[in-house]
């Protein structure tokens, strides 16, 4: 069971690298992505990283409980699976254009105050 756990444990790193950009061991991806996750799949990620050194230890894997470690794993794949990676560009894409178009409409309104102050509107 500790195999599969560890595995597991293998499959967020490689899915934090996929989807988040975010490489080295588990506990240093988790934190460069942490504004990105959700407190609670953080919180998850972190129990998992902290037992992935006992899990590493032939004897301190024994004082492990795998079943809530095995949950925790299996909710921070599925939410790292469902992230949507066109989708977060494609709404990248959208804040950049929305804000280039928010500072050109205030530049033309102020445009035209500016003018209409100075008596050519």
């Amino acid at each position: 069971m500790a195999n599969t756990l560890l595995s597991d444990i293998e499959q967020v790193q490689d899915l934090l690298k996929d989807r988040e950009q975010v490489g080295g061991d588990l506990a240093s991806a988790l934190k460069h992505a942490r504004r990105r996750l959700p407190r609670r799949i953080y919180r998850q990620g972190m129990r998992l990283a902290e037992a992935q050194h006992f899990l590493a230890h032939p004897k301190l894997r024994l004082t492990v409980e795998q079943d809530p470690l095995q949950r925790a794993a299996r909710e921070v794949i599925k939410y790292l699976k469902s992230i949507d990676l066109a989708d977060r560009r494609r709404g990248r894409l959208l804040d950049i254009v929305a804000t280039m178009a928010f500072s050109v409409i205030v530049v033309a309104i102020l445009l035209v105050v500016v003018l209409r102050w100075r008596g050519f509107v």
